[in-house]
C-alpha cells in the first residue's frame, strides 16, 4: 500500500508534501521569481517537451502515461497530477540506486505512484464526505512548515525551488491543501492522541539499544531528540489510522487504473 512509502516524510500522508520536498531536494538551488520559471516552462520548445516526454537520463519516461491516469469513484486523477510525484519518487529512486548499486524500477515506482494517489483521492472523498475544510492560513502555515523543515527562508522561496522542477504554485497548493485535509481525517477518526512522556522514552531506550550494537553509532541526549521522536511517533500513529480507513475504503471503491 502506498501509506508506507508516504511515511518517509513529516507526515504520513505526505504524499502532498512528499512530492514538495522530494522535488526540492533535487534542486540545487531556488529562484527569487517562482512566475518567471513557470513563464520560461511554458514558452519550452516542442523539441524540448518531446524530450521529456520520451524520457532521459534525468527522469523517467512520460510518454506513455494517458491524460486520466485513474478514476476513483468518479473522479479523475490527471496526468498533471501524477507527473510531478511520479517524477519525485523516481528521482528519490535514482538517488538511493546511486548507495544501493541497483537501478530504479521505473514500472513499479509508477504504479505506486498511481496507487498512492488513488489512497488520496479516497482519504480526500471522505474527509469531504465528513464536512472537514481547509482554509488559505492553514494551507500558508504548512507551507512555512515544510520550508523551515527544509532549511529555507519562506513559504515563497520553498514554492519557487518547486516551480523550477516543474510543480506550478497552484499544484503545491493543492496538494498540501490534500494533505492537511486528509490529515483531519485521520484526526477526526482517531482523536488525534499524543503520544505520552513514557511512550517516546521507550521509542528513546529502543533506539539506543539498537545503536550500542553498531559500532560508531551514537544517540544524542533525549533531550536533544525528543521533539523528533514525538514527531516520529505521531507520524506512525497518523500512518496506521490512515493504512485503516484506506482499507475499509478500498472495499467498497470503483476504482479504475489506466496504466
Amino acid at each position: 500500500m502506498g501509506m508506507n512509502h508516504l511515511m518517509r516524510t513529516r507526515s504520513a500522508l505526505g504524499l502532498v508534501a512528499a512530492a514538495s520536498l522530494l522535488v526540492l531536494s533535487a534542486c540545487g538551488s531556488s529562484s527569487d521569481d517562482a512566475s518567471s520559471d513557470k513563464d520560461a516552462s511554458a514558452s519550452e520548445s516542442p523539441s524540448a517537451s518531446a524530450d521529456a516526454e520520451a524520457g532521459s537520463a534525468d527522469g523517467p519516461d512520460l510518454s506513455g502515461i494517458p491524460d486520466v491516469v485513474a478514476e476513483v469513484n468518479g473522479e479523475e486523477v490527471t496526468k498533471d497530477e501524477f507527473v510531478p510525484l511520479f517524477e519525485a519518487a523516481f528521482q528519490q529512486a535514482t538517488a538511493e540506486a546511486q548507495t544501493s548499486g541497483q537501478a530504479p524500477d521505473e514500472e513499479q515506482i509508477k504504479q505506486q505512484t498511481a496507487e498512492d494517489l488513488v489512497s488520496t483521492e479516497l482519504l480526500t472523498q471522505e474527509a469531504e464526505s465528513r464536512g472537514l475544510e481547509v482554509g488559505d492560513d492553514e494551507i500558508d502555515a504548512e507551507l512555512e512548515e515544510i520550508a523551515q523543515q527544509s532549511q529555507l527562508a519562506s513559504a515563497e522561496e520553498l514554492l519557487a525551488a518547486i516551480a523550477e522542477n516543474g510543480m506550478s504554485e497552484d499544484q503545491a497548493r493543492n496538494q498540501v491543501e490534500m494533505q492537511v485535509l486528509v490529515e483531519k481525517l485521520v484526526e477526526d477518526e482517531d482523536g488525534g492522541t499524543t503520544p505520552s512522556e513514557k511512550e517516546l522514552r521507550a521509542i528513546y531506550a529502543q533506539a539506543k539499544e539498537q545503536a550500542a550494537g553498531q559500532q560508531g553509532q551514537k544517540i544524542p541526549p533525549y533531550a536533544q531528540v525528543r521533539d523528533q521522536i514525538a514527531e516520529q511517533a505521531r507520524t506512525e500513529q497518523v500512518g496506521k489510522v490512515a493504512q485503516g480507513l484506506v482499507e475499509d475504503l478500498r472495499e467498497d471503491a470503483d476504482i479504475t487504473i489506466n496504466l
